[in-house]
């Protein structure tokens, strides 16, 4: 006996809690492929504009003309620029409250940018978690439609006096295509987990690394005037 085997027809003639799973992980691929999509993007636009800004912050440019262009630009401002904002603000604030103390002032910037550091990797890390649930639970959900559809396909052969692989063949190949669905949604989520997990922690380096620098600049140009004090003492 001749039988259509196609994918479409094994998954028209699966049960009904079958086609729920498959769709079910339908759409959960769908979303994972938007947020590797998005994410892929907000990665190279964070590259992008913190290059930019320290391009511009070690041009020997003064700390308070970055600042000013970093508050006229903050909805368009990177990383980077945020977090250099958040220090430099409140080093301002210090000195404005005329606080003289070298520790304090330094203390008081570093603090600045490390909750604003804070805010920025949360930020940035989104939808890894979803990622990270997607790989992880797929292929559980599609195991479950496996099994439930072979069950289904060995109860209904259970009235049958002669039992051949032809009539248990599709049964349970459209079982396990609730399998293959499962993996096609999990492998490309755990590739790109573990890609953009590897950026962000080189992009976290990166801005500690930053603040660090820029806490060693502070503390030299403390003794100068706020308005000539520059980063080109790296």
């Amino acid at each position: 006996m001749n039988q259509d085997m196609s994918i479409l027809h094994l998954v028209l003639n699966a049960s009904l809690v079958v086609q729920l799973v498959m769709v079910l992980l339908l759409c959960v691929s769908i979303a994972s492929w938007a947020a590797i999509f998005r994410k892929i993007f907000a990665l190279r636009r964070v590259k992008s504009l913190n290059e930019a800004f320290e391009r511009d912050f070690w041009s020997g440019t003064s700390l308070n003309d970055l600042f000013a262009a970093a508050a006229a630009n903050a909805k368009n401002a990177g990383p980077l620029e945020r977090i250099f904002a958040s220090g430099m603000r409140e080093y301002q604030k210090l000195r404005e409250r005329r606080v003289v103390d070298p520790g304090t002032l330094l203390d008081g910037a570093r603090r600045a940018m490390r909750a604003s550091f804070q805010r920025e990797m949360d930020f940035i890390e989104s939808s890894l978690s979803f990622m990270a649930t997607v790989g992880s639970v797929s292929p559980y959900v599609g195991l479950f439609g496996t099994v439930w559809g072979i069950m289904h396909a060995f109860t209904g052969l259970s009235a049958l006096t002669q039992v051949t692989l032809a009539t248990v063949a599709p049964g349970i190949a459209e079982a396990l295509v609730a399998t293959a669905i499962g993996l096609f949604s999990a492998i490309p989520a755990v590739v790109a987990y573990n890609r953009f997990a590897r950026d962000i922690d080189r992009l976290s380096i990166h801005q500690e690394t930053f603040i660090e620098e820029f806490s060693n600049i502070l503390q030299r140009n403390l003794g100068a005037p706020a308005a000539t004090a520059t980063a080109s003492g790296r």
